[in-house]
């Protein structure tokens, strides 16, 4: 009896990489899978149906149930067949794992506005194309699991302002979705994975770490760390069990996680502040800033 048995589940970005290590594990468990890849390139380019259908067939060959999805997740209307395809082929939808991403890498000086466009449409519309029609219908059946992938570049990434922006605003909707869904026994999580795929271990990011490495901008352990990362096969363990329902108290967090490493991300909070009564002493003056802040906020 595997932990996901009688669970079906949606992997978006499903034929390489991160998906395809999630599709397997989550199969693995006992879900019934659609692998949803479009199979376009790194930087999102063209289409090849190959990549989804061997996922498929390595599942079915270790003994599982899977199919294959051709469409992209950019598409509202073909979104919602994706889920649909899930529904009416197995029953349900009860995981969905958001994957599909590409880049575009470029300093915000000399992004083109269609490089920004085309990265915000993968990762954050294509999630929220995604939740909007799966979380209908676990909203109505009072269970579910979605799981969508960031990355620690959220936090700031320089040469990826489009990437960046596009993997902060996951964290921010998959914050409300847990608050929005959790009632109805819906969790929603984050994963900022920690792995070798063509999305990270191409020759231009490999260089691109050498020159910080050689910059001064990294150290030496820092380097060896990303030029040797694990395989994403260490990470989706960790997918899965998110989806469990011993995982059920997890909810609107971010986890961490890449070889032997699950870490959790802490909650954005205040942790400093400047206050008085505006009514009786009104709006700070920049003066007054200027003289307050740096002892005190920047402490």
């Amino acid at each position: 009896m595997g932990k996901l048995d009688a669970k079906n589940a949606v992997v978006t970005g499903g034929g390489r990489g991160i998906g395809r290590a999630v599709a397997l594990e989550l199969a693995k468990n006992g879900a019934k899978v659609i692998v949803s890849d479009l199979g376009g390139s790194r930087s999102g380019e063209g289409a090849d149906a190959s990549a989804a259908e061997e996922v498929v067939a390595e599942i079915k060959q270790a003994g599982g149930t899977a199919m294959a999805n051709h469409e992209s997740v950019t598409d509202f209307v073909a979104a919602e067949r994706i889920v649909k395809t899930c529904v009416d082929s197995f029953g349900s939808i009860d995981i969905l794992v958001n994957c599909a991403g590409i880049l575009r890498d470029r300093m915000s000086w000399n992004m083109s506005e269609e490089e920004w466009d085309a990265v915000i449409a993968v990762h954050l519309k294509g999630m929220f194309n995604m939740i909007r029609h799966a979380g209908r219908f676990m909203r109505e059946q009072k269970w579910g699991r979605i799981v969508s992938t960031t990355s620690d570049a959220w936090r700031g990434s320089p040469g990826q302002p489009n990437y960046s922006a596009a993997k902060g605003g996951i964290v921010s909707l998959t914050r409300t979705l847990a608050g929005e869904l959790g009632k109805y026994n819906v969790t929603a999580n984050a994963i900022a994975p920690f792995a070798a795929t063509r999305m990270t271990m191409d020759e231009e990011v490999i260089a691109r770490f050498k020159k910080y490495y050689e910059s001064g901008m990294m150290t030496e352990d820092q380097y060896d760390e990303l030029v040797n990362m694990p395989g994403p096969e260490y990470l989706a363990p960790v997918v899965a069990y998110l989806c469990t329902e011993e995982a059920a108290a997890i909810n609107g967090k971010v986890v961490g996680c890449g070889g032997g490493r699950v870490s959790l991300y802490s909650d954005p909070v205040e942790i400093r502040g400047l206050f008085r009564d505006h009514r009786q002493f009104g709006a700070w003056t920049v003066e007054e800033l200027i003289k307050l802040v740096p002892k005190t906020l920047l402490t």
